[in-house]
């Protein structure tokens, strides 16, 4: 009976297993829905080729503005090696002034020596000897004088130490347009034309290509690209029609008044005062050039002679002494140097009012730099505060009205 009972349990239990199996097993299939996906709107053939361009020109637009910029880094790589260039030939060329100018007076006085001690000596002393020295002596003074003030290098160490200085004017002026603006292929090509105008005005090799040191008339250094845009603004001069009586990227017509007059004191006090001042300081450098070898060269001669009388000695000593003068005072005092110092400081002004003529002569005044910052560039280039330039300005309308002159310069710096 129990077996019965257990055998009943068993079966009732696999039954119900068995059941919840099938339960686990047979899923109801679930019924379809209809589920249907729209289709997008296929792009037209067109508007994908019109698309197509829009991306090349963004990518070659960013592509050009990088080529820009490698070129004008490559730019001032050269510009940056063109400082250190010209700051080592500057104190080479230094050198040679100090160098050369101690030996030439160091043979010029020993010659002089040697020619007053044959005058003065007696039977046994080796009178040709005394004299063939000191001849000898003098004339190489003279030759290497000749050299000296061919090349002028006092005058050349300071045509280095402008160039530098330009240079790095240049340098400085590609590091703020990196860092201000994306620049153009036209910026690469204006200061390329900058960097190459530097190169031809300031030469470093001496053969071939060196400054003359005596020309004619004095004339202003010119160290920037020659103004392509003149002759356009001057042609479209007679087109320029604008009203200055509302202020348009900073010009009025208050400012333009006032830039033309101080290019009226500029051009009438400055650069006459430079010029003025070059022409005298180069007709001393040719007075003291050509001085110079004559002397040594008179000593010579003179101390050829020495022993057959008095006259003699007295030409080789006293030409010897003058000679060494003359020298120390045109290169110790370094008259080439003041030369052209004179005239690059008359090529500043020069080139200050080429600036402003071309900035004025620009019709358009969006195209100009703003007013109020090339009005305070100006103050700075000139010493002065913005307060000190108008009213040189109105001096200058008021001395023109009168017919009289401004009684002071425009520059406040030299």
């Amino acid at each position: 009976m129990a077996s019965l009972q257990t055998s009943a349990l068993l079966f009732s239990s696999s039954s119900s297993s068995s059941n919840k199996i099938n339960a686990a097993i047979h899923v109801p299939k679930l019924p379809r829905i209809p589920f249907s996906v729209q289709k997008m709107p296929t792009r037209d053939l067109v508007e994908e080729l019109n698309a197509r361009p829009i991306e090349l020109k963004s990518f070659s637009s960013n592509s050009s503005s990088s080529t820009v910029n490698s070129q004008l880094y490559a730019v001032l790589e050269a510009v940056s090696d063109r400082v250190e260039m010209h700051c080592n030939v500057g104190e080479q060329r230094d050198n040679w002034n100090t160098l050369l100018l101690n030996s030439i007076n160091m043979i010029t006085l020993a010659a002089s020596t040697l020619a007053g001690v044959a005058a003065m000596g007696g039977a046994g002393v080796p009178l040709l000897a005394l004299k063939l020295s000191s001849a000898l002596l003098y004339s190489a003074a003279t030759g290497m004088l000749l050299i000296m003030n061919k090349i002028q290098p006092s005058q050349l160490a300071e045509e280095q130490r402008n160039a530098a200085r330009l240079f790095r004017q240049l340098q400085t002026q590609i590091q703020t347009m990196l860092a201000l603006r994306s620049p153009s292929q036209e910026d690469v090509k204006k200061v390329m034309e900058n960097m190459l105008a530097l190169d031809k005005a300031y030469p470093l090799p001496l053969l071939g290509a060196m400054l003359d040191k005596f020309p004619a008339t004095f004339e202003p250094a010119v160290w920037w690209p020659e103004n392509q845009c003149r002759d356009e603004n001057k042609s479209n001069e007679g087109h320029k029609k604008h009203s200055m009586k509302m202020e348009k990227n900073g010009w009025n017509e208050e400012l333009e008044v006032e830039m033309r007059d101080i290019i009226q004191v500029v051009k009438t006090k400055d650069i006459e005062d430079y010029v003025r001042l070059g022409n005298l300081a180069l007709k001393i450098n040719k007075i003291l050039a050509i001085s110079g070898p004559l002397l040594t060269g008179i000593a010579a001669v003179g101390s050829a002679f020495v022993g057959n009388g008095s006259w003699a000695a007295i030409v080789a000593v006293t030409a010897g002494a003058l000679a060494s003068t003359v020298t120390t005072f045109e290169h110790g005092g370094q008259v080439g140097m003041v030369f052209e110092m004179y005239r690059n400081c008359a090529g500043f002004f020069r080139g200050l009012e080429e600036s402003i003529e071309v900035t004025l002569e620009e019709g358009d005044l969006e195209k100009r730099e703003n007013g109020k910052l090339f009005e305070m560039k100006v103050a700075l280039q000139l010493g002065r505060s913005l307060s000190q330039l108008r009213e040189l300005a109105r001096k200058s309308a008021s001395s023109h009205s009168h017919g009289t002159e401004v009684d002071e310069l425009a520059s406040k710096l030299f």
